[in-house]
Protein backbone atom coordinates (compact mmCIF):
# COMPACT_ATOMS: atom_id res chain seq x y z
CA UNK A 1 0.00 0.00 0.00
CA UNK A 2 2.89 2.42 0.89
CA UNK A 3 4.75 1.30 -2.55
CA UNK A 4 1.15 2.21 -4.34
CA UNK A 5 0.95 6.01 -2.88
CA UNK A 6 4.41 7.11 -3.31
CA UNK A 7 4.31 7.36 -7.29
CA UNK A 8 1.08 9.36 -6.76
CA UNK A 9 2.37 11.77 -5.05
CA UNK A 10 5.50 11.93 -6.89
CA UNK A 11 3.48 12.23 -9.74
CA UNK A 12 1.09 15.21 -8.03
CA UNK A 13 4.74 17.05 -7.48
CA UNK A 14 5.62 16.79 -10.46
CA UNK A 15 2.57 18.74 -11.80
CA UNK A 16 2.23 21.11 -9.11
CA UNK A 17 5.96 21.95 -10.00
CA UNK A 18 4.83 22.18 -13.75
CA UNK A 19 2.40 24.85 -12.48
CA UNK A 20 4.21 26.46 -10.77
CA UNK A 21 6.90 26.97 -13.73
CA UNK A 22 4.21 27.96 -16.15
CA UNK A 23 3.00 30.84 -13.95
CA UNK A 24 6.20 32.07 -13.49
CA UNK A 25 6.90 31.79 -17.14
CA UNK A 26 3.38 33.89 -17.79
CA UNK A 27 4.43 36.39 -15.35
CA UNK A 28 7.74 36.62 -16.65
CA UNK A 29 5.87 36.88 -20.16
CA UNK A 30 3.73 39.48 -19.32
CA UNK A 31 6.43 41.77 -17.58
CA UNK A 32 8.70 41.20 -20.91
CA UNK A 33 5.55 42.87 -22.46
CA UNK A 34 4.60 45.65 -20.67
CA UNK A 35 8.23 47.01 -20.33
CA UNK A 36 8.83 46.52 -23.91
CA UNK A 37 9.39 50.03 -25.83
CA UNK A 38 6.02 50.87 -28.11
CA UNK A 39 6.74 51.27 -31.45
CA UNK A 40 7.52 54.95 -33.26
CA UNK A 41 4.51 56.28 -34.72
CA UNK A 42 5.06 57.22 -38.25
CA UNK A 43 4.86 61.08 -38.88
CA UNK A 44 1.83 62.49 -39.86
CA UNK A 45 1.46 64.37 -43.38
CA UNK A 46 -0.86 67.02 -44.30
CA UNK A 47 -2.03 68.38 -47.42
CA UNK A 48 -0.29 71.80 -47.81
CA UNK A 49 -2.55 74.27 -48.31
CA UNK A 50 -1.95 75.73 -52.08
CA UNK A 51 -2.85 79.64 -50.86
CA UNK A 52 -0.20 79.39 -48.53
CA UNK A 53 2.81 77.56 -50.67
CA UNK A 54 2.15 80.03 -53.35
CA UNK A 55 1.60 82.64 -51.19
CA UNK A 56 -1.69 83.46 -53.64
CA UNK A 57 -4.86 85.06 -51.97
CA UNK A 58 -7.32 82.42 -50.36
CA UNK A 59 -10.34 85.29 -50.80
CA UNK A 60 -12.61 84.69 -53.17
CA UNK A 61 -12.46 86.80 -56.52
CA UNK A 62 -15.42 88.80 -55.44
CA UNK A 63 -13.44 89.99 -52.55
CA UNK A 64 -11.24 91.77 -55.19
CA UNK A 65 -11.66 95.31 -55.97
CA UNK A 66 -13.81 96.21 -59.46
CA UNK A 67 -12.19 98.54 -61.76
CA UNK A 68 -13.23 102.41 -61.67
CA UNK A 69 -15.31 102.29 -64.77
CA UNK A 70 -16.40 105.85 -63.81
CA UNK A 71 -13.41 106.72 -62.85
CA UNK A 72 -11.90 105.74 -66.29
CA UNK A 73 -14.71 107.35 -68.31
CA UNK A 74 -14.21 111.14 -66.01
CA UNK A 75 -10.32 110.57 -66.64
CA UNK A 76 -11.08 109.92 -70.69
CA UNK A 77 -13.27 113.12 -70.58
CA UNK A 78 -10.96 115.77 -68.61
CA UNK A 79 -9.63 118.75 -69.82
CA UNK A 80 -6.38 118.28 -71.37
CA UNK A 81 -4.38 121.65 -71.52
CA UNK A 82 -5.61 124.70 -74.46
CA UNK A 83 -6.23 124.06 -77.95
CA UNK A 84 -3.40 123.49 -80.50
CA UNK A 85 -3.84 124.95 -84.26
CA UNK A 86 -3.49 121.42 -85.54
CA UNK A 87 -6.45 120.61 -83.61
CA UNK A 88 -8.80 123.00 -85.00
CA UNK A 89 -10.69 123.99 -88.11
CA UNK A 90 -11.70 127.27 -88.69
CA UNK A 91 -14.58 128.79 -90.75
CA UNK A 92 -15.77 132.30 -91.47
CA UNK A 93 -19.73 131.98 -90.89
CA UNK A 94 -22.49 134.00 -93.01
CA UNK A 95 -22.71 137.93 -92.54
CA UNK A 96 -25.04 139.22 -90.07
CA UNK A 97 -25.61 142.99 -91.72
CA UNK A 98 -27.25 145.74 -89.56
CA UNK A 99 -26.99 149.36 -89.17
CA UNK A 100 -24.50 149.67 -90.93
CA UNK A 101 -22.25 147.30 -90.15
CA UNK A 102 -20.89 143.78 -91.24
CA UNK A 103 -20.74 140.75 -89.07
CA UNK A 104 -19.41 137.40 -89.13
CA UNK A 105 -18.68 134.99 -86.79
CA UNK A 106 -15.11 133.50 -86.88
CA UNK A 107 -15.85 129.64 -85.89
CA UNK A 108 -12.98 127.49 -84.61
CA UNK A 109 -13.79 123.33 -84.16
CA UNK A 110 -12.08 120.69 -82.17
CA UNK A 111 -11.54 118.25 -84.72
CA UNK A 112 -8.93 116.22 -82.03
CA UNK A 113 -10.18 113.34 -80.04
CA UNK A 114 -9.30 115.12 -76.98
CA UNK A 115 -10.76 117.99 -75.18
CA UNK A 116 -8.69 121.61 -74.91
CA UNK A 117 -9.87 124.90 -73.93
CA UNK A 118 -9.62 127.89 -75.42
CA UNK A 119 -9.51 131.20 -74.30
CA UNK A 120 -9.35 135.03 -75.26
CA UNK A 121 -9.27 136.58 -78.57
CA UNK A 122 -8.57 134.91 -82.16
CA UNK A 123 -5.91 136.57 -84.46
CA UNK A 124 -7.05 137.78 -87.50
CA UNK A 125 -5.32 139.16 -91.01
CA UNK A 126 -6.94 139.87 -94.14
CA UNK A 127 -4.47 138.65 -97.17
CA UNK A 128 -4.51 139.00 -100.70
CA UNK A 129 -3.36 136.44 -102.97
CA UNK A 130 0.64 135.97 -102.17
CA UNK A 131 0.07 136.46 -98.56
CA UNK A 132 0.57 140.02 -98.14
CA UNK A 133 -1.34 141.43 -95.24
CA UNK A 134 -3.82 143.72 -96.04
CA UNK A 135 -4.87 146.81 -93.35
CA UNK A 136 -3.81 146.79 -89.81
CA UNK A 137 -4.90 143.89 -87.51
CA UNK A 138 -8.17 144.28 -86.00
CA UNK A 139 -8.91 145.93 -82.78
CA UNK A 140 -9.61 143.25 -80.06
CA UNK A 141 -13.38 145.17 -78.69
CA UNK A 142 -13.85 145.44 -75.05
CA UNK A 143 -15.09 142.15 -74.06
CA UNK A 144 -14.46 139.56 -71.15
CA UNK A 145 -12.42 136.62 -72.01
CA UNK A 146 -13.71 133.66 -70.68
CA UNK A 147 -12.09 129.69 -71.20
CA UNK A 148 -13.77 127.84 -73.42
CA UNK A 149 -14.10 123.90 -73.07
CA UNK A 150 -14.37 122.37 -76.52
CA UNK A 151 -15.13 118.40 -76.49
CA UNK A 152 -14.11 116.72 -79.66
CA UNK A 153 -16.46 118.30 -81.94
CA UNK A 154 -17.31 121.14 -80.11
CA UNK A 155 -16.95 124.79 -81.34
CA UNK A 156 -16.67 128.22 -79.86
CA UNK A 157 -16.96 131.79 -81.96
CA UNK A 158 -15.50 135.06 -82.18
CA UNK A 159 -17.55 138.20 -83.40
CA UNK A 160 -15.01 139.62 -86.77
CA UNK A 161 -16.98 143.03 -87.47
CA UNK A 162 -16.48 146.41 -89.48
CA UNK A 163 -18.36 149.37 -90.65
CA UNK A 164 -19.24 149.21 -94.28
CA UNK A 165 -16.93 150.79 -96.50
CA UNK A 166 -20.05 152.45 -98.69
CA UNK A 167 -21.32 154.29 -95.73
CA UNK A 168 -18.00 154.87 -93.71
CA UNK A 169 -16.05 155.97 -97.10
CA UNK A 170 -12.72 154.04 -96.32
CA UNK A 171 -10.10 152.73 -98.62
CA UNK A 172 -10.97 148.82 -99.29
CA UNK A 173 -9.39 145.74 -101.01
CA UNK A 174 -10.52 142.26 -101.83
CA UNK A 175 -8.87 139.79 -99.89
CA UNK A 176 -8.46 136.35 -100.93
CA UNK A 177 -8.19 134.77 -97.26
CA UNK A 178 -8.40 135.16 -93.56
CA UNK A 179 -5.77 134.18 -91.82
CA UNK A 180 -6.95 133.02 -88.13
CA UNK A 181 -4.63 132.30 -85.75
CA UNK A 182 -5.91 130.24 -82.10
CA UNK A 183 -5.24 132.11 -78.79
CA UNK A 184 -1.78 131.64 -77.85
CA UNK A 185 -0.52 129.69 -80.83
CA UNK A 186 1.38 131.29 -83.50
CA UNK A 187 0.81 128.98 -86.71
CA UNK A 188 -2.44 130.72 -88.15
CA UNK A 189 -5.23 128.81 -90.27
CA UNK A 190 -6.21 129.86 -93.55
CA UNK A 191 -10.07 130.43 -94.21
CA UNK A 192 -10.93 131.59 -98.27
CA UNK A 193 -12.44 135.20 -97.64
CA UNK A 194 -15.43 135.06 -100.14
CA UNK A 195 -17.67 138.30 -98.81
CA UNK A 196 -16.21 140.80 -100.79
CA UNK A 197 -14.40 144.34 -99.84
CA UNK A 198 -13.16 145.39 -96.51
CA UNK A 199 -11.96 148.44 -95.19
CA UNK A 200 -7.69 148.68 -95.11
CA UNK A 201 -7.36 152.18 -94.60
CA UNK A 202 -8.22 156.05 -94.88
CA UNK A 203 -11.13 156.30 -92.42
CA UNK A 204 -11.17 155.85 -88.70
CA UNK A 205 -13.33 153.07 -88.58
CA UNK A 206 -10.95 149.58 -88.19
CA UNK A 207 -11.68 146.15 -87.94
CA UNK A 208 -12.77 144.67 -84.65
CA UNK A 209 -13.35 141.01 -83.46
CA UNK A 210 -14.47 139.98 -79.71
CA UNK A 211 -13.24 137.52 -77.30
CA UNK A 212 -14.34 133.48 -77.90
CA UNK A 213 -17.20 131.97 -76.71
CA UNK A 214 -19.00 128.60 -76.45
CA UNK A 215 -20.84 127.99 -80.15
CA UNK A 216 -21.08 128.85 -83.41
CA UNK A 217 -22.21 132.24 -83.65
CA UNK A 218 -25.41 134.62 -82.78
Amino acid sequence: MANTLRPVRRTALLASAAALLGLVGACGSESSTSTAPRPTQAPRTTTPDPGAATGAATTPAATAAPSDTAGSASASARTDGRCRTGELRAEVGRVDPGAGQRNFPIVLTNTSDRTCTVRGYPGAAFVDASGGQLGPDPVRAPSSPGTVTLAPGKSAWAGLSFSSPQISGARTATPAALLVTPPDEHDPIRVAWTAGEVPVGGDESSVKVTALEPGTGP
